[in-house]
């Protein structure tokens, strides 16, 4: 089974390159974003919930989080792999992800973190705020706030795949194909 992290700073284009690697590997996709943002349009207690955080730029708490993914993991055990897309998140997350895979001897099979220039990222995701229309892409301090927090609680994940020999960068500058040949080629070797 293939078991992939993508791992990226918001704006990095990870959903995008998420929509690549399902094709191209047959992965099913699992992004908490998504998950949360369903949630959120149904207006269940989980996702008026995590819309509090959300619209603040904070992250959903992991026991939220964490119980999606379970859910959704148990929903689609037949799957090829998996694709984790904002998830994990931090440390204990990646802890009890492995915990969950780990049950069914599925481990991650390598984390690909997408590397993007800040002002890129920033600029990136006010053009998606325009066409989207998510409150958290149109505001600029929403934005660096949201950047604030991937560099502060989710970049010490780097410092715990690499150990495992798991942790591959990315170069995510450049046109979609351009970053999505480089994925390829990273995933192929594993």
């Amino acid at each position: 089974m293939l078991n992939l992290v993508l791992f990226g700073p918001p704006g990095a284009g990870k959903g995008t390159q998420a929509e690549f690697l399902i094709e191209t590997f047959g992965l099913i996709h699992l992004s908490t974003g998504d998950l949360l943002r369903s949630e959120i349009a149904a207006q269940t207690e989980l996702g008026i919930a995590a819309k509090k955080n959300m619209d603040k730029g904070e992250l959903v708490p992991d026991a939220i989080v964490i119980g999606m993914i379970k859910s959704k993991l148990e929903a689609h055990k037949e799957a090829k792999g998996f694709i984790f897309d904002g998830f994990p998140r931090t440390v204990d997350q990646a802890k009890a992800l492995d915990v969950l895979l780990n049950e069914n001897n599925t481990p991650i099979s390598a984390m690909l973190c997408l590397q993007v220039e800040t002002n890129e990222l920033i600029d990136r995701l006010l053009s998606r705020g325009k066409v989207s229309g998510r409150a958290d892409d149109q505001n600029q301090s929403i934005i660096e706030n949201r950047i604030a927090v991937y560099t502060q609680k989710t970049f010490p994940l780097i410092e715990y795949y690499t150990p495992q020999g798991k942790h591959y960068n990315i170069d995510g500058m450049g046109s979609v194909e351009e970053i999505a040949g480089r994925l390829k080629a990273v995933v192929e070797k594993l």
